[in-house]
């Protein structure tokens, strides 16, 4: 059975012009995208606690230091949420938590610029990374 952060988070959605392509009420679970955005399949979870966003932005062919150097350093100018790496250090996922609880549009949708902005100002960067190459984000 859907929380009532389930129903609240999916009317923000909504508002925000936001095209769901997957909700789970009983696993309180959406997936959504706004592609002039550049946002595909946002992953949204309420496990209490936390609202839990992550989207899967690509897979390192040839990973290495530099390029998780430069991943690291980028999520200092990321505004919300991070880069971070799935379990075989080789997906690259952006995520971001908010406390379920204080949840708010305004908030939601700082997280959502946050995503819109990194993948508008890095893009370019993060498909040279996907294709194995090791140039490197600019500073």
């Amino acid at each position: 059975m859907a929380t009532p952060y389930f129903t609240l988070l999916h009317t923000y959605l909504l508002e925000l012009g936001f095209d769901v392509h997957h909700q789970d009420g009983g696993a309180n679970l959406l997936v959504v995208s706004r592609p002039e955005l550049g946002i595909h399949h946002l992953v949204l979870g309420c496990g209490e606690p936390l609202l839990i966003m992550e989207q899967y932005l690509l897979e390192l062919p040839a990973p290495d230091c530099s390029v998780y150097q430069r991943l690291l350093q980028k999520n200092r100018d990321i505004i919300h949420g991070a880069f971070v790496l799935d379990e075989s250090g080789r997906k690259v996922i952006y995520r971001d938590t908010l406390q379920l609880d204080i949840l708010d549009r305004a908030a939601l949708e700082a997280v959502l610029n946050s995503l819109a902005l990194v993948l508008s100002e890095f893009g370019d960067e993060l498909i040279e990374f996907s294709k194995g190459g090791q140039q490197k984000l600019e500073a």
